[in-house]
């Protein structure tokens, strides 16, 4: 299941930190992998996570461009699930 989690807006000179909370999702689990991916053109600077939060950092970007920033995560019972946020580039 991916699910678009949310829409943000960055401008193109900006290293940013976006984050998802699954803590509604987890119902008691917790979160023991996560990785992310971006549409081309997006850079994945570095990604952490706790028990209930992902976080990933991210770079670059074209104005005008949307990209689709997806999140994988595993728990501690063995689920794995995907959630997705899109990116929208802007000049501010």
């Amino acid at each position: 299941m991916t699910n678009t989690f949310g829409r943000f807006v960055k401008d193109p000179q900006a290293k940013l930190d976006y984050g998802i909370d699954w803590s509604a999702w987890l119902d008691g689990d917790v979160i023991i992998a996560s990785a992310w991916s971006s549409d081309a053109g997006l850079i994945v600077e570095a990604n952490s996570f706790t028990s209930t939060v992902t976080t990933v950092w991210l770079s670059g970007g074209t104005v005008g461009a949307s990209y689709r920033v997806t999140n994988h995560v595993t728990t501690q019972a063995g689920r794995e699930n995907d959630f997705s946020i899109v990116i929208v580039v802007q000049q501010r």
